[in-house]
């Protein structure tokens, strides 16, 4: 039998986009343990945690740390009580106006984000929000809209109808069909919905910034003002790898747990 030629253009391709995404992580990673990197070397001439040891001696890091993962599960679990009935609503119920309002989720993303914010602002302004906690939960919820309906819908819509029926048809009540049939079979994509909302919540910034400046910073509002401040590239380095590390552990934890066969079969693949 003839062994199958590879797909040469296919590798090149995969090769390229490899190199577009590792390549800026990679550089990243060398800056954030190098002390000394002078141009025209590839290399840097003397590695050591000099500058991590800075870094993490600084209270505002700690501190913009602990306010974005207070935030982040604030807005995620906010998110899925409001969003995941009305997911099911949407993917099962028949009400007036329902493609309508199902549509309206994708109106925080169809006009330009900041001008959208910057309106949300002022009222905000008026109401006492700016600079607070929850000012800046309830911006950062706007952007959670379409993750946690649009996804959990397609959920909803791909469960197996006939073991709905079957439970039903065998005497189990609705909310039993629901908890023993339904949710089990969406609770991969949910869980994807709900990791994707964490980690778009974890490094959102333009709404953090301009609610709550200068008050609360979060840490990508610290990282960009140490950027800005800093000559020193380590810095901003440094707290991009710390600003990688939740995400990380979120992905490896649904990857474990949920797999991307379960996450698949969700949308119906």
């Amino acid at each position: 039998m003839r062994s199958r030629d590879p797909d040469w253009i296919g590798l090149i391709f995969s090769a390229i986009l490899t190199l577009f995404i590792a390549l800026p992580l990679i550089v990243v990673a060398v800056w954030a343990f190098s002390e000394v990197w002078r141009y025209p070397s590839l290399i840097p001439q003397q590695f050591g945690l000099r500058f991590w040891h800075q870094t993490l001696a600084r209270q505002d890091v700690w501190d913009s740390l602990s306010l974005s993962l207070r935030l982040t599960a604030t807005v995620t679990f906010i998110s899925a009580i409001i969003c995941l009935p009305a997911a099911y609503a949407f993917a099962r119920l028949r009400f007036p106006a329902k493609n309508l309002l199902f549509l309206s989720f994708l109106a925080s993303h169809a006009f330009p984000k900041f001008g959208l914010l910057v309106t949300i602002a002022g009222i905000f302004l008026h109401l006492g929000l700016i600079s607070t906690f929850w000012g800046v939960v309830l911006i950062q919820l706007v952007g959670t809209l379409m993750l946690m309906i649009w996804i959990p819908v397609a959920a909803f819509q791909n469960v197996d109808r006939r073991m709905e029926e079957a439970a039903r048809d065998a005497g189990a009540a609705p909310l039993r069909v629901f908890w023993s049939i339904t949710l089990p079979q969406a609770a991969p994509t949910i869980a994807a919905a709900i990791l994707l909302t964490f980690v778009s919540t974890f490094y959102e910034t333009e709404g953090a910034w301009l609610i709550g400046a200068p008050q609360l910073r979060t840490m990508p509002v610290l990282m960009i003002s140490f950027i800005n401040n800093q000559i020193v590239v380590q810095y901003g380095a440094v707290l991009s790898i710390m600003l990688w590390v939740p995400s990380l552990i979120a992905l490896l934890f649904v990857r474990r747990v949920v797999g991307t066969g379960s996450f698949a079969k969700g949308f119906g693949a």
